[in-house]
């Protein structure tokens, strides 16, 4: 019996249902990095800037939207913006809630990883003849690059997990594709085991990935 529930998994039109859901996953994931990678910094030029008038807004935008709940920005974007006249479909009512969110955690570890570099640095550059921003591209981020892999990669796999949220918005992604098998089958271990498996595969093989970069980087 627990056998049948297993290979009823795999047949393919559960197999093909189970799949769609995983696309919707890696697109919804990999369109909400890159946007968040850009504002990110974005937020973070703004938040190192010598103004306080654009220094101060990108503060309170990042300790603003690091203390609100993720599911809060969701349910804002798909519920809160058609009020306003702002109709997102779901797929990009979740991007545009991973973006706002994600992008202020991208932007503090950008900051980090700039601010880890020593000021000797800054001063070396600047005494050799160098502007800030040939400073900036040439000396400090290639050393500060080493240093934000890590986290931004670590915050990259939440952001994975993190698009199962989407489910409670009726976005069909692999979580939700799986709530409706098992509810269909009665066979949520299998089901729920199977997409963690799945999501492990995903989160483990970036993992891997950015190691290889991070040892890259490493060897010059």
């Amino acid at each position: 019996m627990e056998a049948s529930k297993w290979m009823i998994l795999f047949e393919p039109k559960n197999l093909k249902f189970l799949m769609q859901g995983l696309q919707w996953t890696i697109e919804l994931a990999l369109v909400s990095i890159a946007m968040s990678l850009f504002f990110g910094m974005v937020i973070c030029a703004l938040r190192i800037s010598q103004f306080r008038f654009l220094r101060y807004p990108a503060f309170l935008y990042i300790e603003s939207l690091r203390n609100l709940p993720l599911i809060l920005l969701i349910f804002f974007t798909y519920f809160a913006l058609p009020v306003i006249g702002v109709n997102l479909s779901k797929f990009w009512a979740a991007v545009v809630a991973f973006t706002i969110f994600t992008s202020a955690l991208v932007a503090e570890i950008i900051r980090g990883g700039i601010q880890s570099i020593p000021k000797g640095q800054w001063e070396a550059a600047r005494s050799q003849g160098f502007t800030y921003l040939q400073t900036m591209v040439f000396i400090i981020m290639p050393q500060a690059l080493r240093k934000m892999i890590p986290p931004l990669l670590s915050q990259f796999i939440t952001l994975t997990k993190d698009t199962s949220y989407a489910t409670i918005i009726g976005l069909q992604e692999l979580t939700g594709q799986a709530s409706l098998t098992f509810i269909e089958y009665n066979n949520p271990i299998q089901t729920l085991l199977l997409v963690a498996c799945i999501y492990f595969i995903i989160n483990f093989a970036m993992s891997r990935l950015g190691r290889l970069v991070e040892q890259r980087m490493a060897m010059g």
